[in-house]
């Protein structure tokens, strides 16, 4: 009798030890994940364009691509600060960047967006852009990265992922997230990429783009990618 009672014991004991590592497994990365974005972890939200540079215009319904990104950066900075992330935005407004619309107000914008991202010193860098191809088949979101940044690429790897999947539910054709040499990639050493959320250029895409539940989707696939970018390097 006391050795089946003995025996019982020692079952009840492993078993708790057992779920005890897998709980401490499943909570370990959300945990690292949260402890950084506790008030040190610092991303800038660039929404591309602005002002007299409205970029790509719909083909349907002329909407400037600028307004788009505004759009879809406030709802991303809302869902990461949500989270509790220290979040700068380049620009807040559908103005531009720039002090007068002058000769060469293009590159003061750009400097300008260069400025406040070295000033914000941040961890991750996304500059949200919409897309625009002379074939109007041409679907989806697509992910770019500076070639010589390895942790770029791995977390525009990863957002491509997460934004292929919501695609994925209106039958579009998975991307890959490609090297470039923009700009805004070269801002800092810290992982930066261009999020093309789709392309204006297609009529499908267009209607989900101008769509505010498809950009808050998007801003949730974004946000779920860094996330998960993160919680690589912690697990």
């Amino acid at each position: 009798m006391k050795k089946s009672v003995i025996i019982s014991c020692i079952a009840v004991l492993f078993a708790f030890v057992a779920a005890f590592a897998l709980c401490a497994h499943a909570l370990r990365a959300p945990q690292a994940v949260f402890s950084e974005a506790d008030g040190s972890m610092k991303i800038v939200i660039d929404a591309g364009h602005g002002g007299m540079d409205g970029g790509v215009t719909g083909r349907t319904t002329g909407k400037k691509e600028s307004d788009v990104n505004l759009l879809i950066a406030l709802k991303l900075k809302a869902e990461l600060s949500d989270m509790g992330f220290d979040v700068t935005l380049t620009r807040k407004t559908q103005a531009g960047l720039y002090d007068t619309a002058t000769k060469g107000f293009k590159k003061r914008d750009m400097q300008r967006r260069k400025e406040i991202v070295e000033e914000a010193q941040p961890s991750l860098v996304i500059s949200i852009h919409q897309n625009f191809y002379p074939t109007q088949s041409v679907r989806g979101a697509q992910v770019f990265y500076n070639g010589e940044n390895k942790g770029g690429e791995r977390f525009a790897k990863t957002l491509q992922g997460k934004l292929n999947e919501l695609y994925a539910e209106k039958g579009v054709k998975a991307r890959n997230a490609t090297a470039a040499e923009y700009f805004m990639l070269q801002c800092t050493s810290a992982p930066s990429v261009i999020v093309e959320c789709g392309f204006l250029s297609n009529p499908a895409d267009e209607r989900l783009l101008l769509d505010e539940a498809w950009q808050a989707r998007i801003a949730k696939s974004v946000a779920a990618g860094i996330l998960a970018y993160i919680s690589q390097d912690v697990s």
